[in-house]
């Protein structure tokens, strides 16, 4: 997506060889008209794939995944980091491990909210290794849900997540794709 690269040219900061900053737009401060644009995006992607709900891992994902459930006219579901005493029952969780946090945590999911047979889009922020994305898979899956796609705003894709969760078996589509990462330098995967 010309726009989303041309944004992450201009705003985007390489820290290392691991680390992209987006945060001006992207998970801080949220360019509001890029995700507009974005959700139109996912959407034309995934026009065909009889989705019923999208999903996300809180938080920066939200924008996104908002975006796009309301131009695919479907409920969004917000899968949770952290734990919470009103969300003790009837849940599902999967350990995942945060590349950005370098710690693991517990992914839950109120199981009431995935429906059997639920046709779900994934959308997340970011892809490196793809933790984040399996485990959410895992969860919609043992409630009954089909991941029928899963749409990654960057994907690293020098890092293994997008292999794995191709290789999985998923429909995953990458807005921009990062070839590689040095101090302040950014290289995309060219297009086609």
């Amino acid at each position: 997506m010309r726009e989303l690269e041309d944004k992450i040219r201009t705003f985007g900061k390489a820290l290392n060889e691991d680390v992209l900053l987006v945060d001006m737009f992207l998970n801080h401060q949220v360019d509001c008209e890029l995700m507009d644009h974005i959700g139109d995006e996912f959407a034309r992607l995934f026009a065909d794939a009889g989705i019923t709900r999208v999903a996300t891992v809180e938080a920066s994902g939200i924008a996104p995944a908002l975006m796009c459930a309301l131009k695919m006219r479907v409920p969004l579901l917000v899968l949770k980091k952290s734990a919470s005493a009103i969300m003790n029952e009837n849940v599902l969780q999967t350990e995942v491990f945060s590349f950005t946090k370098q710690k693991s945590y517990l992914l839950t999911m109120k199981q009431e909210y995935m429906l059997p047979g639920d046709r779900v889009l994934l959308i997340d922020d970011f892809l490196a290794n793809g933790e984040a994305a399996l485990g959410a898979s895992r969860l919609i899956e043992q409630a009954g849900g089909i991941v029928s796609g899963i749409g990654i705003v960057i994907s690293k894709s020098f890092q293994p997540g997008l292999k794995r969760l191709r290789e999985a078996g998923y429909n995953v589509k990458a807005l921009a794709e990062i070839a590689g990462l040095q101090k302040d330098h950014i290289e995309f995967v060219p297009e086609g």
